[in-house]
């Protein structure tokens, strides 16, 4: 069968984890050579039928600045039906990038012929972003986020070629742009709309701006949590803050209120308890089948929602006992949660049955779906039976 002439019934799309070379920041902070290899091959299972480490199967241990190996990984996606990737971009400001590398190839070469969109990943680097457990280092930012009108102006025109190339995603014909923590910018309203002015001056239709948020406020006290995960309606009002702000459509973080679900209020406060007092970090397992019956509300429904589909979490390789962790995470509860969303999205709009995929290679956060030694091709496989009917 011809998997690439077959169009899928949706539009997954699916984050993408450059992190998979070495950077001269990244060999001062941790080390030469680091990369996110480095803390995938670290890991060590926590408990007994814990699945670490996780080895990858095709790919290998790859470095993203091999061209060939991008050239596999948007195949393997094509195969399977998802639409195109969404690189995550880390933009700081002062004319600081990290991590640009295999994007700027992709854009710079026009290969893999694969659509693509921006993720801005619009937070600061600190030096616990990779720490596993320990607690001899004092916190101190690393790269920090820096917010003005002329880094708005300086940051549209860098992104300027990609929003142009005919691979980008468009959404309304406008090109779709991410960002992750949407209520971070200052003056979110006066960004984007000095970014659909500078589209529109520049040729194009306006910026189809999606925003990240979570389903339950993630800052509360988490006793606090527990008990507005029962209020109705939080989720809607926390996604009307990010239309407030000037996005066009809200991307949901269901996880964590998921995971207030699942654990119950005792579970919250003697770990809690723990950690304050005695320093100390009880494992904290959720099974994937349970945080699936929570992952969604009736909100993402609406034509301008678009859920997520989380195959797996488990944060360990970065942050060891400190990781909640998601257990029985199998390619068949996967394919349940798969059905979940498809049922959420079916009325709107072909052009806005969009679904992220959370995602394509972050293997230190266990959520990815690239083969790997235990599951093969299993993730992938069941994607092409619930896009394409395979």
């Amino acid at each position: 069968m011809n998997t690439e002439t077959k169009k899928p019934k949706v539009r997954v799309i699916a984050f993408y984890l450059p992190q998979f070379h070495p950077i001269p920041e990244n060999d001062k902070w941790w080390g030469k050579g680091f990369t996110e290899w480095t803390n995938v091959a670290k890991a060590k299972p926590l408990f007994r039928g814990h699945y670490q480490p996780r080895i990858p199967a095709d790919l290998g241990f790859y470095d993203l600045r091999l061209p060939e190996v991008r050239e596999q990984q948007a195949q393997l996606a094509r195969e399977v039906g998802i639409e195109g990737f969404c690189y995550w971009h880390y933009w700081f400001g002062n004319g600081k990038q990290l991590l640009e590398r295999p994007f700027n190839e992709v854009l710079s070469c026009g290969k893999p012929d694969f659509p693509f969109c921006l993720g801005w990943a619009n937070h600061s680097w600190t030096n616990k972003s990779w720490e596993a457990g320990t607690r001899k280092q004092k916190e101190m930012t690393l790269m920090e986020m820096v917010y003005s009108e002329e880094e708005y102006i300086k940051h549209f025109y860098d992104v300027l070629p990609a929003f142009k190339d005919k691979r980008y995603i468009t959404v309304d014909g406008k090109p779709l742009f991410l960002v992750w923590a949407p209520l971070e910018i200052p003056d979110s309203v006066a960004f984007t709309s000095l970014w659909q002015k500078l589209a529109k001056e520049n040729g194009l239709n306006g910026i189809h701006f999606v925003g990240r948020q979570h389903t339950i406020r993630p800052h509360d006290r988490t006793l606090t949590n527990g008990i507005l995960r029962n209020i109705p309606n939080v989720a809607g009002m926390l996604y009307q803050q990010v239309f407030d702000a000037g996005f066009d459509a809200v991307n949901p973080r269901g996880d964590m209120r998921a995971e207030h679900y699942v654990r119950s209020l005792k579970d919250i406060f003697f770990r809690g308890v723990a950690v304050r007092l005695f320093k100390c970090f009880p494992i904290s397992k959720c099974d994937q089948r349970e945080i699936n019956k929570f992952l969604y509300s009736d909100e993402e429904r609406r034509e301008n929602v678009y859920p997520t589909i989380l195959p797996n979490w488990d944060r360990s390789p970065r942050s060891g006992r400190k990781a909640r962790i998601y257990v029985n995470s199998t390619p068949e509860v996967f394919g349940e949660q798969i059905d979940t969303v498809l049922d959420l999205i079916k009325n709107k709009k072909d052009e806005h049955k969009i679904i992220f995929l959370r995602s394509w290679n972050e293997w230190a956060e266990g959520n990815y779906v690239e083969p790997d030694l235990r599951y093969g091709h299993g993730y992938l496989d069941m994607l092409r039976e619930k896009l394409l009917g395979d």
